[in-house]
């Protein structure tokens, strides 16, 4: 037959001829291509159940085989050699010139400048059983810094909560805390106001400190605790320089941005004018991003606070070593007051700096106002210069008296509020554990033996190069191949470190605590994003949330579930919470008003709306938010090694204690390291690629 004649039968019958003619089968491909198709346009899904099928399988066919599970007593050759490091550096302190001409002078010059500190404001000095300046001067002078920088809201507050950390019991602490804070935010506000100013007036710059940055930002704070311990010693100075490096990059970057977003005309109209670079600095982009600043500032003092009380475990002085002792000796009543103080300090701090933030950006807005407004400005300016030089002049009266009077110097012993309050709150916990033991042991036991235990058997159990390729296949996939590569050095760091096993069970209790995370964040996050009531309400309970540092959330969850592994699991979701609802809040409402009301208009229903048009279109905040929230609770529940968390946490906490565990401690900070670096640049890609999809 010619192909004239056949080209009539290959025509396709129109409308429903097509699917009611005998002996006809619809014009389909055949299975094999259609497979093919769906696996072409769904490959990463695919891929995805393809690698978790081939590791299942391994892990049940090989389960327990090259685990390189190591005793808690044995050390590798490596945290041996940890070992004879510390050994080395021990010696070396009497015989290198680095550490006698270099290292040591500044340790020598932080603690003696701590020490000086702390004998003029919260400790006995030479020669006197009393600071030199007592309480009431403490009070008085930090009540004033507040008003002359904040207004008189905060100097209220100010001088309520310093006096709470009196009657708590907890004054000296508290004092001391206050003085590491402020320590190390002076020395970043020094170092890292300029370099972000450099930073914004040169990419260059800004593009080789960046990623510094992002390991400083990365690196769980207990993991350069040991590493310092070894060059500083233990003491004050360990303590300022890891609190330094923990809140040096916001510092820095909101800095950088508030340089960078001064409006490009301003700058031009400037230069125009004949200004040198240094007086537009000066005269232009200081002035207007003197508000972003000092949100930096605010940032930085909080990480600061933060660290201040995780830094008790190198001997740093303050409010973390009596929480750290109620830890231990697992006495919520005294661990609940000292974290209390700590509460109240994080929120005194926050708000005074926040509102010294709004008033800068009103003065600045006055500054530049019209000439009919400075003559009504300044009668207030003037009235406010009179306010603070009349309370300057009883501030320093108040100082001569509490140096002069000894009843004026040591914080009163009545009223005493923390004995009575630690009593109260271990009487409500035990009557809250024995009515709620239940529920409480049920939850603790159902998540345990439903997550927990079968992912800990998946990861830990498994072969150690099943695991890794499956990380790597995984990464490659969702991340692409900077993520492999990262993940790939990543896992050398962790085998080398000989603590393999281990970090599959603190991955293991991550991954859970951010899966819960990021459901709890998914629910209140569209919940926010699509109801302002709902987000008036929840907002400010997550920014008190996230005010308190992270130390203080063991309390509760140690009061509730004891020292096991769920305690870290449950510190780490009340952690991570906060951040990863607000980006999915933010995510959603930032969702097109015409892509709304288009679906609208088509008659979907609220799950619809969330489903098909509001979660896809916020993916990218989503990804975000899971990102942010898997490295807030990996922060935790590395801390919750100090309640039962085991894993890599415990490691550390136990060659902080443990002299022939230094190695091992100092390789499980190594380890920890490496698995943060590489589960933020897996989720880092992974934002990035899902975001620049449509």
């Amino acid at each position: 037959m010619s192909i004239a004649t056949e080209r009539p039968n290959r025509r396709r019958p129109s409308g429903g001829a097509r699917s009611n003619s005998p002996g006809r089968t619809p014009a389909t491909p055949s299975g094999g291509p259609a497979v093919l198709g769906f696996c072409r346009r769904h490959w990463r899904p695919v891929s995805l159940v393809g690698i978790g099928v081939v590791w299942l399988g391994l892990w049940a066919t090989l389960m327990g085989v090259d685990t390189l599970e190591l005793g808690g007593a044995d050390k590798t050759d490596f945290q041996l050699w940890l070992n004879s490091v510390r050994d080395a550096f021990d010696s070396a302190r009497t015989n290198s010139f680095v550490f006698q001409h270099i290292v040591q002078p500044v340790t020598d010059g932080i603690n003696g400048l701590v020490t000086f500190l702390q004998g003029i404001f919260s400790q006995a000095s030479d020669g006197r059983p009393v600071p030199e300046i007592g309480w009431l001067g403490v009070v008085a002078l930090l009540a004033w810094l507040a008003l002359a920088f904040a207004g008189v809201r905060s100097m209220l507050l100010v001088g309520v909560c310093v006096l709470l950390f009196g009657f708590f019991g907890y004054w000296a602490q508290s004092i001391d805390t206050l003085i590491v804070t402020f320590f190390a935010v002076g020395i970043c506000t020094v170092a890292g106001l300029p370099l972000g100013i450099v930073m914004a007036r040169s990419r260059r710059v800004s593009a080789a400190v960046s990623p510094l940055l992002d390991l400083m930002q990365t690196l769980p704070s207990f993991a350069y605790l040991a590493p310092l311990a070894l060059v500083f010693g233990i003491g004050p100075a360990a303590a300022i320089v890891t609190t330094i490096i923990y809140s040096l990059p916001p510092l820095v970057r909101i800095t950088e941005h508030g340089i960078r977003g001064v409006s490009p005309a301003t700058l031009e109209a400037v230069t125009s004018m004949g200004s040198t670079p240094w007086q537009a600095l000066v005269k232009v982009q200081l002035p207007m991003a003197r508000r972003t600043i000092v949100v930096g500032i605010n940032q930085c003092t909080m990480a600061a606070l933060s660290m201040a009380t995780i830094a008790a475990l190198i001997n740093g002085p303050g409010l973390g070593t009596p929480v750290l002792q109620a830890l231990q000796s697992l006495d919520v009543g005294s661990a609940f007051v000292s974290g209390l103080a700590i509460v109240l300090m994080a929120i005194m701090l926050d708000r005074t700096t926040t509102r010294a933030s709004e008033r800068s950006g009103i003065e600045a807005r006055m500054q530049r106002g019209s000439g009919e407004g400075q003559t009504g400005t300044f009668g207030g300016r003037q009235m406010r210069r009179t306010t603070i030089i009349a309370s300057a002049v009883v501030a320093a009266v108040a100082i001569y008296l509490s140096h002069i009077y000894l009843a004026l110097s040591k914080f009163p012993a009545s009223p005493d509020l923390g004995t009575p309050l630690a009593k109260a709150v271990s009487a409500a916990t035990d009557w809250t554990v024995g009515t709620f033991s239940g529920f409480t042991e049920w939850l603790k036991d159902t998540v345990t033996a439903l997550l927990v235990d079968p992912l800990q058997s998946v990861l830990a159990q498994s072969p150690w190069w099943a695991m890794a390729l499956a990380l790597l296949g995984i990464a490659f996939v969702l991340a692409g191949l900077r993520a492999a590569t990262v993940t790939i050095v990543c896992e050398a760091v962790i085998l080398g470190s000989g603590l393999w096993n281990e970090s599959m069970k603190t991955l293991a209790t991550t991954l859970v605590a951010a899966f819960v995370v990021i459901i709890v964040a998914v629910c209140l996050g569209v919940w926010m994003g699509r109801s302002k009531p709902a987000d008036s309400v929840i907002r400010p309970v997550l920014d008190a949330f996230q005010t308190i540092p992270s130390f203080v959330y063991l309390v509760p969850a140690l009061a509730l579930f004891g020292p096991t592994r769920f305690t870290a699991i449950a510190a780490a979701f009340a952690y991570g919470v906060p951040i990863a609802t607000k980006l999915v809040a933010d995510g959603v409402r930032g969702v097109s008003p015409v892509a709304v009301e288009a679906a609208e208009s088509l008659g979907t229903t609220s799950w619809q709306m969330i489903a098909k048009v509001q979660l896809p279109m916020a993916r990218a905040a989503v990804v975000l938010a899971a990102n942010q929230g898997l490295l807030y609770v990996l922060s935790m529940v590395v801390v919750g090694g100090l309640v039962g968390g085991g894993g890599l946490g415990y490691l550390v906490v136990a060659g902080f204690s443990q002299s022939q565990l230094f190695g091992k401690g100092l390789a499980a900070g190594i380890a920890i390291t490496a698995l943060g670096v590489m589960l933020d640049r897996i989720t880092q890609h992974a934002t990035a690629r899902f975001g620049s999809t449509r």
